[in-house]
């Protein structure tokens, strides 16, 4: 009965539109007091989950990405991103997918990707004739490069809900080579819609304007290299990282782009304040409810069931692939890994599968699933700036959603794509 009154109020709760924190807290509470222990048990879960020394990289992250956004680097991106791909068939949607790798690796944010790149591209791709449902399509699919490149937000969270055993450093390494293929695979989807449709190319503008762009954006590409050579050396931890990176953010934006004035800084502080205590209040009804799961033996029940399934690794990482997309269809990506991971981890690791492999697994599922409604958390951000509605972006992200779900199982069936450049860096 404990069960059902967990995933049965946490279920319930979910489908009425109540945000998906409270959910969880609720669900959380009401399953204590049926069990007849002390609704505080819930909040020292709570407290727990929250006050871990690693999640403080979290919201140092967010402000530094949030800075690097006010500072004026998503523009300098863009623009060198154009510069380079720019001449391809759909040249702006290949400029979005570049924009939005290099962005990735500075914001560790899917949200603040699609945000701040959609933001600048879209208007942009609609004015010069491209369909909004397309120029959304593009950007919400490239936004997910952000999950697996360092500094990944939720790379840090799996490293926690596993339980702290499994490195930083190596899941920042392991999301660089599958964050690359999905870009790759992205692109070669957008040339061939684009030339379908018959989207233009734009100029290209000489290799001495690509120089130019590159000295302007390496500022803000170099935070990239100072947090994953920091992290990975063991010069500084991930936390540590994310200091350095708020600091190194600030200057740029300040000293060197100098668009960061008083009041932008203020609304960084405000924003990344905003979206930390969001995110923390997620993580903690999440540990909470993940607590409970482990008391009530899911784990042993999940390995159970699966294993009556198939003892076949093949089948056993497909069915918790479909597992999880369908997770990621009502479940935001923070609460997902929390309570997954723990269920989950010990299943695949049952069967042989690397932890830092199913990491980069989880995360691109997770990531797909931030794309598809009724709760995608991207896809709404992609169809606000691009002022359409979730039907309309439905109609045409097929190609994009393909070609995400083809690199997925390929990072799921080539654990080398993963676990290769983690394997050299050691």
């Amino acid at each position: 009965m404990a069960y059902t009154i967990l995933f049965g109020t946490f279920t319930t709760l979910m489908f009425i539109g109540m945000p998906i924190a409270f959910c969880l807290g609720i669900a959380s509470v009401a399953t204590v007091l049926y069990m007849g222990l002390p609704p505080i048990v819930v909040f020292q879960q709570m407290n727990s989950g929250m006050n871990v020394f690693a999640m403080m990289a979290i919201p140092f992250f967010i402000f530094a990405g949030d800075l690097m956004v006010r500072g004026g680097i998503a523009t300098r991106l863009i623009r060198f991103a154009a510069g380079l791909v720019g001449h391809l068939k759909g040249g702006l949607g290949q400029v979005n997918i570049v924009a939005s790798t290099l962005f990735g690796g500075i914001s560790g944010s899917a949200v603040a990707d699609a945000s701040a790149v959609g933001g600048l591209m879209i208007p942009q791709m609609a004015a010069r004739g491209y369909d909004r449902g397309y120029a959304v399509n593009v950007t919400v699919n490239a936004a997910i490069i952000a999950l697996l490149i360092p500094p990944s937000h939720n790379m840090i969270l799996y490293s926690i809900a596993a339980g702290g055993n499994v490195s930083v450093a190596d899941l920042f390494t392991a999301g660089i080579v599958p964050g690359f293929m999905l870009a790759g695979a992205l692109m070669i989807t957008a040339y061939i819609v684009a030339r379908r449709r018959g989207y233009p190319a734009e100029p290209f503008p000489g290799f001495a304007k690509v120089g130019y762009y590159l000295l302007a954006s390496f500022p803000g590409l170099l935070l990239i290299g100072i947090i994953f050579g920091g992290v990975r050396s063991g010069i500084f931890t991930a936390t540590e990282s994310s200091c350095i990176a708020v600091l190194y953010a600030f200057l740029v934006a300040t000293l060197v782009y100098r668009e960061l004035d008083w009041s932008g800084f203020v609304e960084a502080v405000l924003g990344a304040a905003r979206t930390t205590s969001m995110v923390l209040l997620v993580i903690g009804t999440a540990a909470a409810f993940g607590w409970l799961m482990a008391f009530l033996q899911v784990q042993t029940l999940m390995i159970a069931a699966i294993s009556a399934i198939s003892d076949n690794p093949i089948i056993v990482l497909l069915v918790i692939n479909i597992i999880l997309l369908l997770l990621g269809t009502f479940m935001d990506m923070a609460p997902m890994v929390i309570i997954a991971t723990p269920v989950l981890l010990p299943v695949v690791k049952a069967f042989g599968v690397d932890p830092v492999h199913f990491g980069v697994v989880m995360i691109l599922n997770a990531g797909i699933g931030l794309n598809t409604p009724p709760v995608g958390t991207v896809l709404f951000v992609g169809c606000a700036v691009g002022g359409i509605s979730i039907r309309e972006a439905m109609k045409t992200i097929w190609p994009f959603f393909g070609a995400s779900i083809a690199v997925l199982l390929l990072v799921t069936y080539i654990p080398a794509l993963s676990l290769w450049l983690p394997a050299v860096f050691r």
